[in-house]
């Protein structure tokens, strides 16, 4: 059952576990301090710990540019009923929008699991520059979060994934492709 509530913010300030606490929303105060990849990596696992106090999964993410905290993100996939609503696909959302862009080149991201297959392919798509992880996909999968099967999938031909799949409608879909294509004034990314 999901647990929609408002407890967990996409940020807040303090780069030390014993410091922080999941209310305090703005990262604003802390835009202009300069954190060390440690301390970083400390704020990504505090968010992780208070994730889990507030009743959301065992994940947080940071994202920093010039050691400058950017956007914070913890697990609210049962909080929200979202099951995209993974530690850093919830920093990515807040710092693009921070910052106005979908790319964030030039900025690293601190996360305290390695990434699932989905936000490690956001985590690309968003062309960060550098990752920092804390806990591994093994240390993940022993408690009950294995991605593995989910990498097979990946390497599977689209008719002998579990994901029963077909194609529909070819002819119909490429169109957008085709308008993409022609489109002179696209923002590619």
């Amino acid at each position: 059952m999901c647990m929609l509530t408002d407890s967990l913010p996409a940020a807040g300030p303090a780069p030390e576990a014993s410091a922080f606490t999941m209310e305090d929303k703005a990262v604003s105060a802390e835009e202009e301090e300069v954190f060390s990849p440690e301390e970083l990596m400390r704020r990504a696992i505090a968010l992780s710990v208070e994730s889990v106090a507030q009743g959301g999964g065992p994940f947080g993410a940071v994202i920093a540019r010039e050691g400058k905290i950017i956007a914070t993100g913890a697990n609210r996939v049962t909080l929200d009923c979202d099951p995209t609503a993974h530690a850093e696909i919830q920093a990515i959302r807040e710092a693009a929008r921070r910052l106005g862009t979908f790319d964030l080149g030039g900025c690293e991201i601190y996360t305290s699991c390695e990434p699932c297959p989905m936000c490690l392919g956001a985590i690309y798509w968003a062309h960060l520059d550098r990752m920092y992880y804390g806990n591994s996909k093994k240390d993940a999968a022993a408690i009950g979060f294995d991605d593995a099967y989910i990498y097979e999938e990946l390497d599977r031909n689209p008719a002998s994934r579990r994901l029963k799949s077909e194609v529909l409608l070819p002819d119909e879909a490429i169109e957008a492709f085709r308008a993409w294509e022609k489109k002179e004034d696209k923002t590619e990314y």
